[in-house]
């Protein structure tokens, strides 16, 4: 038998406690496996009662369609959509030809993670650059600014940014403004993946017209799942015009609900009365919990202080497959040990002291 602490090849295996606490009743995987808000599950309840015409074509809609638009302070124009994958492709599809193309980062949710989705139903070129620590530049811009009017190239047309990133991070209303008004001088439009756009709303102290309407957005989509909905995603166009052909874009790629007023009502019950923003506090609150328990176990480095409901650490490789298979979460690259442990609007303080509890038992 090989004693433990002694080395296998490249690998190293350690001792793990034998007295691991149990897990923690929420899960730390994402955001996104955590269940429904209460007060949404009753205002489905509430919908549920009677019927109504379909397509948007209800009063729950409707009521919905106003509360956006009194959330910006604007005219916006908002189409519910199943999901944020459907939503960005909605969005970007209804504003890209097929001869140009869209600039994210590289760990953008539209390069990585949504199979090719925006490409496919706008024909459009997805053109990622690196990011720092998460964001976007706009510098990054530079190097495509030269394929105007070339034939040869696809013509960049859209910037897109997500709010919080996929790093955690959030940009500052300076750095969107900035971003919005490099696009703006390149006769690009800036979009928005806000699918914890509520994270960063409540972690900046800021407001939704601050953040998206002032900076310049020009469309984005709106998160609900991950801040307490069933499902359910807006796409918002900040200005009307860039909705012209939406509608049949958001139908011909399957994200029209037919039943409307189930989305509408969780969309209600979130925005009217404030809980999208209070549900969204507390999930960043229980990230800074979280970090500063893990923080002081040795072994534990955090790789940044969390400014949404993410959490990033680095920890020994070997610690990695025994707390994932105490209490799930993913590995987010391997060569640098990273991981990222996520708080939801169901997290709790004893979820929290749990996990924190669990890693020391193991790493510790």
């Amino acid at each position: 038998m090989t004693p433990p602490g002694s080395a296998l090849g490249a690998i190293t295996v350690r001792p793990v406690s034998r007295t691991l606490p149990p897990p923690p009743q929420t899960s730390f995987a994402s955001d996104n496996a955590a269940g429904v808000s209460p007060e949404v599950m009753a205002a489905l309840a509430a919908a549920n009662l009677g019927s109504a015409l379909a397509y948007g074509d209800d009063h729950w809609t409707r009521r919905a369609e106003v509360a956006i638009a009194e959330l910006f302070e604007a005219p916006v124009i908002s189409l519910a959509c199943w999901g944020g994958t459907g939503a960005n492709v909605v969005g970007l599809a209804s504003v890209l030809r097929p001869w140009q193309a869209v600039i994210a980062t590289n760990a953008a949710h539209i390069v990585t993670d949504e199979c090719g989705a925006p490409a496919r139903f706008s024909g459009a070129t997805v053109a990622p650059v690196p990011h720092v620590n998460g964001k976007l530049e706009p510098e990054a811009l530079a190097g495509y600014l030269d394929w105007f009017g070339t034939e040869h190239h696809p013509q960049p047309a859209v910037l897109s940014v997500s709010q919080a990133t996929e790093l955690g991070t959030i940009y500052t209303i300076e750095e969107l403004a900035a971003l919005a008004d490099a696009a703006h001088r390149a006769g690009m439009l800036l979009h928005l993946d806000g699918a914890r756009i509520a994270n960063a709303v409540a972690s900046s102290g800021s407001s939704m017209p601050e953040m998206v309407r002032d900076t310049g957005v020009d469309l984005m989509t709106f998160g609900f799942t991950k801040n307490g909905a069933m499902y359910g995603e807006l796409v918002v166009y900040l200005r009307p015009e860039l909705a012209a052909d939406a509608r049949f874009v958001r139908k011909q790629a399957s994200q029209l609900t037919s039943k409307s007023r189930f989305v509408a009502a969780q969309v209600l019950a979130l925005v009217e009365g404030g809980l999208w923003l209070r549900n969204a506090d507390h999930a960043n609150r229980m990230a800074r919990r979280l970090a500063e328990g893990v923080g002081r176990i040795q072994g534990v480095e955090i790789a940044h202080p969390p400014e949404a409901n993410a959490v990033f650490a680095r920890i020994p490789q070997w610690a990695i497959p025994p707390l994932q298979e105490w209490s799930y979460f993913w590995e987010w690259d391997s060569s640098q040990s990273l991981v990222r442990w996520m708080t939801s609007f169901a997290t709790t303080i004893a979820d929290v002291d749990a996990f924190v509890a669990g890693v020391a038992a193991v790493i510790g």
